[in-house]
């Protein structure tokens, strides 16, 4: 069983998905008072934990996944712009303060949920211990690209990679300008990608441009749980022309 835990998590659009494909969303995180009697009806199962500031990663049910959706206002281009160091938007750092706090914890217990059997360089088989969670997702505004002059985005990346290992530095790319799709693999063991779907082609009947970034603490799926898809939902051309 495939467990998750939701961030920011309104009216409930990650546990929604979680379901669809099989994964149950254990808890979520939200302090609006109609979202929460939202999902209570749709998630009765689901724990409701409250703010995300006075939450302790270490204490909280540990999940294979970690989603969130963290405030956009302050990355928006319809925003101030104020980035990273706005009040709403810098409530990331506490999605990935969450995350290692769990990390360590589950660490610390010694008794891994799973394991995932592999070779290494070598040839040789080997083990490895899968810490949870082993998965974050990130969604935020396209704006994140360019807020701050892209540093904002570098220092996204930056903060998840360091989960894994706190040595690392991300830089930007060549141009300074990043991608609407990418990834960053470091050897065996760590996966990040990132990719903007639009909603209009998922079944909303609205156009809503988003970052979807998928870091895999255990391996590298991240990438192609993101870029491999056996089918799309719509077809742009053919819909352009229908119209």
């Amino acid at each position: 069983m495939i467990t998750m835990g939701s961030l920011f998590d309104g009216i409930g659009g990650f546990p929604l998905a979680a379901i669809r494909n099989g994964i149950v969303p254990i808890w979520a995180s939200e302090i609006e008072v109609f979202p929460i009697e939202v999902t209570k009806i749709r998630f009765p199962n689901m724990i409701h934990v409250g703010d995300i500031t006075k939450l302790n990663g270490a204490t909280l049910p540990p999940v294979d996944i970690i989603c969130g959706g963290s405030p956009c206002q302050d990355l928006s281009v319809a925003g101030k712009r104020a980035g990273l160091d706005g009040e709403r938007s810098g409530l990331f750092m506490e999605q990935t303060r969450i995350v290692k706090e769990m990390r360590y914890a589950d660490e610390k217990r010694g008794i891994p949920q799973g394991e995932l059997s592999r070779s290494d360089k070598r040839g040789c088989s080997e083990t490895v211990k899968l810490i949870r969670p082993r998965y974050m997702v990130w969604e935020n505004v396209p704006g994140a690209f360019s807020s701050s002059e892209g540093e904002d985005f570098r220092a996204v990346l930056e903060e998840i990679v360091r989960i894994k290992d706190s040595s690392r530095y991300v830089p930007r790319p060549d141009d300074r300008a990043w991608k609407s799709a990418g990834a960053i693999i470091l050897g065996n063991e760590f996966s990040l990608a990132w990719r903007v779907l639009n909603a209009q082609y998922w079944g909303v009947a609205q156009r809503r441009r988003r970052i979807f970034l998928v870091a895999d603490f255990g391996g590298l799926t991240a990438p192609e749980i993101l870029f491999k898809q056996d089918s799309l939902f719509g077809n742009f051309k053919t819909r352009e022309s229908e119209r």
